[in-house]
This record gives structure tokens, sequence and C-alpha cells, in this order.
């Protein structure tokens, strides 16, 4: 259920079996014309480079996903529950309501703060942000290529 007067709202975000020491929180906080996100995240892998035989490991690819559902049901496939990228207007990937820049690390913590039109808080209560292993590239359909889902946290209310 959506809170029609929430104006801010939040998630704390957790690593999954893969990345246990992540966490933080990202705030979403509607402004004139749209939202301000704000990220802090501390625990994130240390960057590795892509090789022929492997992806990078970060910048990360930061989402919101259609479910406000965080769990782990098959270890291979962590936060599979919270489904695919939030993405109502039914566009491309790269044009997702819930495409978010990627993050950037130094030494394991990411800070970031970004505006968007997209949305306003009360539309992505009870929904969650996801973090990934690797980069978004933006095109590849439908979620970019953005590796493993390593963190997430469920959209709320802030009241």
């Amino acid at each position: 259920m959506r809170n029609l007067k929430c104006n801010l709202a939040m998630a704390s975000i957790k690593g999954g079996n893969l990345y246990p020491n992540i966490y933080g929180t990202v705030y979403f906080e509607e402004v004139t014309g749209g939202t301000e996100v704000t990220a802090k995240i501390w625990g994130l892998p240390l960057y590795r480079p892509a090789t022929p035989s492997s992806q990078p490991i970060g910048p990360f690819g930061f989402h919101i996903h259609q479910f406000g559902r965080c769990e782990i049901t098959d270890p291979n496939d962590p936060f599979a529950s919270a489904g695919e990228h939030y993405n109502p207007t039914n566009q491309p990937h790269g044009n997702h309501v819930g495409d978010f820049p990627v993050l950037f690390s130094n030494d394991g913590y990411a800070m970031m703060k970004f505006f968007t039109n997209k949305f306003i808080p009360r539309d992505v209560i009870g929904r969650s942000v996801m973090i990934h292993e690797n980069p978004d590239d933006y095109r590849t359909q439908p979620s970019g290529n953005s590796g493993k889902r390593i963190a997430c946290g469920v959209i709320c209310s802030v009241e």
C-alpha cells in the first residue's frame, strides 16, 4: 500500500550472502520537480577490473526494483524476489524509471546524491533498492548486464 502523503522515504541497505558486510541508507526526498536521492553505502567490495574471462567488480549497478522483497531463496541468485527493474512506463533499458547512475566506491565507501524527475517518493514506497556487483551498461535488455545482486533494501515511508 502506498502512502499518499509521503514526501520522504528511505531504504536500509543490507548485503546478501555474497557480500554480507555491505550496509547503508538511501533517502528519497521530494523536492520541486521531482526527487533528490542520497545514498551512503559502506562495505562494498574493492574494485577489480574486468579481464578477458570475467566481469569487473565495481562500479556498482544501482536501481529500484519492482518489489519490496529482499529475501535470498536461492544463494546462486540473491534477491531474485525483488523482481526486475522498476519500469512502469515500459521503456527500454537505460530509460527505466528505476535506472540510477552507477555507484563509485572508495575503499568500500560510496556516497552519491542526484536528482530525478521520473518519480516522487510515494511512487516507490514498497519497492526495493538494489546494488549489483558490476556496472550497468544501460543498453543490454532488459537489465543492463549489471551482474549479481549483492545488496538490497525495501523502500519505506519516513514519518
